[in-house]
C-alpha cells in the first residue's frame, strides 16, 4: 500500500530543496520518509545528504554515532549504510547526552548545507517530556531547518509541533505515521543495534596499546584503568572527526583499544557504553560514574 500523501510530501520537499527534519516516534516512518525524499530527490539530479541522528537504530554508520551519506545518484540509495562522515556521541539513547547528540547533528548538518541541494535530517523516536522536547528544540536551535515534517500518531506530536511553531520560523507539516510501517519489537531493536556494531567492529580487528593521555575527556589521575575495560570508544582523527568505533580492553595491567580503524588515529573518545565483542550487546553506563566513582 503507498501513502499518497506522503509521497506526494516527498516530491514537494525534494523539489524545494533546503534542510528537512524528520521528527516523530518509534514506528511512525520517519526513515521511509527519508528514503522518499531521497529518491525523489535522485530523480530530479539533486546533490543530496542524509543526515541520520537517530543513534540507536541507526540507518547511516554504526549505533552511537551520526552518520552522514551523500546522495549523488542511485548506487548511494543502496549503500546508506555506509557512512561518508561519522561524529561520535557514545550512546544509544539521548539520555544525559543531549549535548554531544545535538552538536554531532549539527556538525555533520553544517557540512552537508554546503555540498547538498537538499539536506534531510533523521531524528529520535524520544519525542515527548523533558529529553524529547529539549532535543529537539536545540537541534531546531542549532541545525535551523527550514521545513520540518512531524510523523503523528494520535496526538502525541502536539506539544513538540506547538513549541516549534512557537519559537521558530521553519514551516512545520504534520503527516499521520506511515500505515507501511510494521512496528518493531524491545528485542528485535536490540538485534539490529548488534548486527550494527557487528559490522562497524568486525574484522580485521587490531589491538593498540593507548597512553591515559589520548582520551577525551581526559583521564582523572590515579583512575583504575580495569574499569574502562569494554568501554565504547570514538577513534578520531585531528580534525575532530570519528573514523570509526573501537572498544577498550584491559588485561594484564596494559590498556588497549580493539578496532579496525589506525590509520589516522589521534585520539580516543569516550562513551557511556560498555559492548561485548563475543555477542555485541550493550550496557549503558554513567560515565562519571567510570571515571570519579559517584554520579554528578
Amino acid at each position: 500500500m503507498i501513502n499518497e500523501s506522503h509521497t506526494a510530501v516527498a516530491r514537494e520537499l525534494a523539489a524545494a530543496g533546503g534542510v528537512v527534519m524528520l521528527v516523530g516516534s518509534l514506528d511512525t516512518g520517519k526513515t521511509t520518509m527519508a528514503r522518499q525524499i531521497l529518491q525523489a530527490a535522485v530523480a530530479a539530479d539533486k546533490t543530496a545528504a542524509y543526515v541520520d541522528a537517530d543513534v540507536g537504530q541507526t540507518t547511516v554508520g554504526p549505533p552511537a554515532c551520526v552518520g552522514l551519506k551523500w546522495i549523488r545518484g542511485p548506487a548511494d540509495l543502496d549503500e546508506l549504510e555506509r557512512a561518508d562522515q561519522l561524529q561520535f556521541v557514545g550512546s544509544t539513547s539521548p539520555n544525559r547526552l543531549v549535548l554531544p547528540h545535538v552538536v554531532a547533528t549539527a556538525t555533520l548538518t553544517s557540512r552537508a548545507r554546503d555540498g547538498a541541494d537538499l539536506v534531510v535530517i533523521d531524528t529520535t523516536g524520544t519525542v515527548s517530556g523533558v529529553v524529547g522536547e529539549t532535543l529537539k528544540y536545540h537541534k531546531m536551535e542549532l541545525c535551523r531547518p527550514d521545513r520540518v515534517v512531524a510523523l503523528q500518531r494520535g496526538s502525541e506530536m502536539e506539544p513538540i509541533v506547538g513549541m516549534l511553531k512557537r519559537f521558530f520560523s521553519a514551516e512545520v507539516s504534520v503527516l499521520p505515521e506511515d500505515p507501511r510501517v510494521i512496528p518493531v519489537s524491545p528485542d528485535q531493536r536490540a538485534a539490529h543495534r548488534a548486527a550494527r556494531f557487528a559490522a562497524a567492529l568486525g574484522p580485521p580487528l587490531e589491538r593498540w596499546r593507548v597512553r591515559p593521555t589520548v582520551f577525551a575527556p581526559t583521564l582523572p589521575s590515579g583512575l583504575d584503568l580495569s574499569r574502562l575495560h569494554g568501554m565504547l570508544v570514538g577513534v578520531q582523527d585531528g580534525e575532530g572527526r570519528c573514523l570509526g568505533l573501537g572498544v577498550l580492553e584491559h588485561r594484564e595491567g596494559v590498556l588497549r583499544v580493539v578496532t579496525n580503524v589506525g590509520e589516522g588515529m589521534q585520539g580516543l573518545r569516550l562513551g557511556s557504553l560498555v559492548i561485548d565483542l563475543e555477542d555485541y550487546s550493550t550496557r549503558q553506563v554513567n560515565l562519571r560514574e567510570v571515571m570519579f566513582g559517584f554520579e554528578l
